[in-house]
């Protein structure tokens, strides 16, 4: 049987046929070029907007609450104090007014008066005593103007000898102060005073922002509580002694919130903290060479001492052995049974 074949093509048509195959392969890359130039494209419009963004965003922020500050401050400026009184709907638009003038008060003044940083420092040291340390770390803190917030003297660990005898422990002890912060420095340089100083660090937060909108949320807020109690005084319906009696708890609640987060931060800004931990020094070991008396004590106490410890571990081990024993022996009762069963089926 002999097989087939096709009849040749002409070369007109062959090259007819590279023709359209070369084309489709130039067509297919074109396509593929033209992709990845539109994911490249795309990338580096991206990265243009973000970093457009990073560069102009703060600066239209920063102009933005220029603006927005400006504003607030020509419009507290024209605030009419006695506006509202007569009814309790405008109460809420003098409101916002009155933020407004205080919060630009505020930052007027904040601005001239300096930053708020609250400062934490701390530090380890070394010394002889650790209660004589802690005594006079306090006795600093009280001198500069600050106060003892914690202390606490022990914790170190016991060492025992061989021979039995007691030994001392090596002390530790720690101290928390709160001193005025421009003192903070002057009393962390003192500690070298009292021992040595291994390790120290001093941290600061700047809370200005902070201050500031807290300040100008209580400067409104008791505005507000003032108007509130003027208007609960005309009230002229029970409705409206409702509705004021409702409005003053909210902002009294609201304000005293916020004067007791303003004093903690205020706190923190006038009085840094400063933590110090005290390790005692370890005294130093002479030599003191020792005879066979004391080799035959030192080899009885660690015979002792192992014996201990192998009694102990069997004391601990001897319930697990009894229910691994019982766990073992049912599994072989289960074993045994199962191969009689078997074996009995087979015969």
């Amino acid at each position: 049987m002999t097989t087939p074949t096709l009849p040749p093509l002409p070369h007109d048509r062959v090259d007819a046929i590279e023709t359209a195959v070369f084309g489709r392969i130039a067509d297919e890359r074109e396509r593929s070029r033209r992709r990845r130039r539109g994911i490249w494209g795309g990338v580096a419009a991206t990265a243009a907007v973000v970093l457009v963004a990073g560069v102009v965003g703060p600066w239209l922020t920063t102009a933005t609450g220029t603006s927005a500050s400006s504003t607030s401050t020509e419009a507290g400026g024209l605030t009419d104090p006695s506006a509202g009184d007569a009814a309790i709907a405008p109460e809420g638009a003098a409101d916002s007014r009155s933020a407004a003038g205080a919060a630009s008060g505020t930052a007027g003044s904040s601005a001239t008066a300096g930053r708020d940083v609250v400062a934490t420092g701390s530090s380890t040291v070394e010394v002889d005593d650790v209660r004589a340390a802690i005594d006079a770390v306090s006795a600093a803190a009280t001198a500069a103007g600050g106060y003892v917030e914690s202390s606490q003297i022990g914790g170190g660990p016991v060492v025992m000898p061989i021979d039995g005898a007691s030994a001392p422990a090596i002390g530790s002890g720690f101290v928390t102060v709160r001193v005025p912060a421009e003192a903070l420095t002057q009393v962390m340089e003192g500690l070298g005073e009292i021992g040595d100083v291994t390790a120290t660090s001093v941290t600061r937060s700047d809370v200005t922002e902070q201050t500031v909108d807290l300040r100008a949320r209580v400067a409104a807020g008791e505005a507000s509580v003032a108007r509130l109690t003027q208007l609960l005084a005309q009230a002229a319906s029970v409705s409206d002694l409702v509705t004021a009696e409702s409005a003053l708890a909210d902002r009294q609640a609201q304000l005293d919130s916020d004067r007791q987060v303003l004093q903690s931060i205020e706190s923190q800004v006038a009085l840094s903290s400063l933590s110090v931990q005290f390790t005692e020094r370890s005294a130093s070991v002479t030599a003191d060479p020792a005879g066979f008396g004391d080799g035959l004590s030192a080899g009885w106490n660690g015979l002792v001492a192992t014996l201990n410890g192998v009694v102990f571990g069997l004391g601990f081990l001897l319930p697990w052995i009894v229910v691994a024993g019982v766990v073992a022996a049912l599994v072989w009762a289960v074993r045994r049974y199962l191969r009689r069963r078997r074996a009995a089926r087979e015969g």
